[in-house]
């Protein structure tokens, strides 16, 4: 882990502001590491600026707050919503994930690249779906 922190990925102002407990347990920091080593990090080494974590780790109470899928990876610890600052920035993140052929589960343009949903289960249990919401 080399340009984030478990403490990033599991920081969240909607579980601040609603009272949502929202600790990683020991199996998230265990995932959340390996989406960073495997996909956020190799991603921020090749864009070479800074990349913000929108969402990262959320608990299922916070998950329903914000209106998660029932089946998120974020409840996992497997997923994270990234910005490079503007939609514009957000398009080449995505188009960076593939040329770099990063080994993610899920790649997700949100609402025409607001952000980028990106997930990593496994080298094994990777779909490389590649969708637009």
């Amino acid at each position: 882990m080399k340009y984030f922190t478990i403490a990033e990925l599991c920081k969240s102002d909607t579980a601040d502001r609603k009272g949502i407990d929202n600790r990683c347990k020991k199996e998230h920091v265990t995932n959340l590491t390996a989406l960073v080593d495997n996909v956020l990090d190799p991603l921020r080494e090749a864009y070479g600026k800074p990349i913000t974590v929108n969402s990262g780790f959320r608990s299922p109470a916070l998950n329903k707050a914000v209106g998660g899928s029932a089946t998120s990876d974020h409840m996992q610890g497997r997923a994270a919503d990234i910005t490079g600052g503007s939609p514009a920035e957000n398009k080449k993140l995505f188009n960076l994930v593939q040329s770099l052929c990063l080994p993610f589960d899920q790649l997700i343009d949100e609402k025409n690249f607001a952000w980028v949903h990106v997930s990593y289960r496994s080298e094994k249990e990777n779909r490389k779906q590649v969708l637009k919401l």
